[in-house]
């Protein structure tokens, strides 16, 4: 779904991010260009009408008339609109590797490939994201008192298996595993990416701006000072083995605003792809891996 025309604060991370030549924002500007000149074409269009509307004329009928014709045009430029914003992006010089054929493409779970020219963390499988988290994941797991496959599942889900971890403008891995946000405390580097976000269940597209870490230790370090020091989240640590009542609480804490979270995290804890990775650590470990939720709640 389309950002909502009324919601304004997504212009402000949008300015924030062109001042830094952010590619994806860079599309997303082009992006609401497109919609302006729609939104021009369907004001001239109803300048033509001929006959009287058919719930007659007035100040309020020409208000939401507007109000419509603003979303609409919204619509009709999202994803692969007209051409007009690729165009654009072309025209300023943001057809490069890094900038996708469409806007569609800059949802988190889909950002651009990593470049082969920087030393991001590359995952050929779920079963090597496991196995190379997996220290940092019993650090943390023993800090918070959670079901080290309860963190795992929420990286998965975060990242796709590490396959979409968010770069940064120069293609760098952003190391953010955990989708943490750039709050305005947060004082180092940062990427902004579109993504979904949902109101009171309704989801609407905005530009939201991410932490960025020097490496996949940072990344744990701050999820757990975010966990164990922010009141917010007071409720999320010490679940052990109830890795449904680890998802429950962070969802209920506001992590997310996707009404659906808790529920994907369980179904990824519980799927197929994390019992076989989490099978094949046990077999390459040295020593033998327990997945027993008993054990991990003694932890």
């Amino acid at each position: 779904m389309t950002t909502a025309i009324t919601d304004f604060t997504q212009f402000s991370t949008l300015r924030a991010g062109a001042e830094e030549n952010d590619p994806a924002v860079l599309r997303e500007v082009a992006g609401q260009f497109e919609a302006l000149f729609m939104q021009t074409i369907l004001k001239n269009m109803r300048a033509s009408e001929l006959a009287d509307p058919l719930f007659g004329d007035s100040d309020q009928h020409e208000m939401y008339q507007g109000m419509m014709d603003q979303q609409l045009a919204l619509e009709m430029s999202s994803g692969r609109g007209i051409g007009l914003a690729d165009m654009l992006v072309r025209q300023l010089g943001g057809e490069s590797g890094n900038v996708p054929a469409t806007r569609e493409s800059f949802s988190v779970s889909a950002p651009p490939r990593v470049s082969e020219n920087h030393n991001a963390p590359m995952w050929a499988s779920p079963d090597a994201f496991v196995r190379d988290l997996w220290p940092h994941v019993e650090r943390v797991s023993r800090e918070l008192h959670i079901a080290p496959e309860a963190l795992l599942a929420q990286a998965a889900l975060e990242t796709g298996w590490g396959e979409h971890v968010m770069e940064r403008s120069d293609g760098a891995s952003s190391y953010n595993l955990f989708g943490i946000k750039a709050g305005r405390d947060w004082t180092g580097s940062s990427v902004a990416r579109p993504t979904l976000e949902y109101t009171d269940g309704i989801a609407r597209r905005s530009v939201e701006r991410f932490k960025a870490y020097p490496d996949i230790a940072a990344t744990f370090d701050d999820y757990v000072d975010l966990i164990a020091q922010n009141p917010r989240y007071e409720s999320v640590s010490g679940h052990g083995a109830d890795t449904s009542g680890f998802a429950t609480a962070l969802q209920e804490a506001g992590y997310a605003t996707d009404p659906f979270y808790a529920r994907k995290i369980d179904g990824v804890v519980q799927g197929e792809t994390m019992q076989a990775a989490l099978s094949g650590l046990k077999i390459d470990a040295g020593t033998p891996i327990s997945t027993d939720r008993r054990s991990a709640a003694s932890q």
